[in-house]
């Protein structure tokens, strides 16, 4: 797993002008579960609307029941909030997790924002514990921006 070497692609998929957002995202959640071994659910949630939750909207791995988070719930709900990146080493240790799978022992959330405004996030899932470093928050941070960028 090259963070640096999938950086190209993510940029290829996004650049796709004939495909869908929708479409774009769910091809780089399926080429990050793909790619980063420890990246067992890969998703991007967005704002729904006016409503103070959160609509998901991509993803890859297992389907999931909470298609839509309430802000403040779980740990998508509190980046909803907080506008800050949040890395969980062992879901176990934290009260206000909202279980999708038995198997998630780690959860990591990079708010995406366009224009300055938190507007989603891309969630991972891991069977790992503790998989998460800071260039995983980076590289995360990367494909947000680039995300934002067909979003605008």
């Amino acid at each position: 797993m090259n963070f640096e070497a999938l950086k190209p692609e993510i940029i290829n998929i996004l650049s796709e002008k004939e495909l869908s957002v929708d479409h774009r995202l769910n091809e780089v959640c399926a080429l990050l579960k793909k790619e980063i071994t420890y990246y067992n659910w890969v998703g991007f949630y967005f704002k729904n609307g006016d409503k103070k939750e959160l609509k998901l909207r991509a993803f890859a791995g297992e389907p999931t029941d909470h298609t839509i988070i309430p802000f403040g719930k779980g740990i998508c709900g509190q980046v909803a909030e907080s506008n800050q990146n949040f890395s969980v080493p062992d879901v176990k240790a934290q009260d206000n997790y909202i279980a999708c799978s038995i198997n998630v022992k780690a959860e990591i959330v990079i708010p995406l924002f366009v224009n300055g405004e938190n507007i989603g996030q891309i969630d991972i899932d891991s069977h790992t514990i503790d998989p998460f470093t800071k260039k995983d928050e980076d590289f995360l941070e990367f494909v947000n921006a680039e995300v934002a960028k067909i979003l605008n």
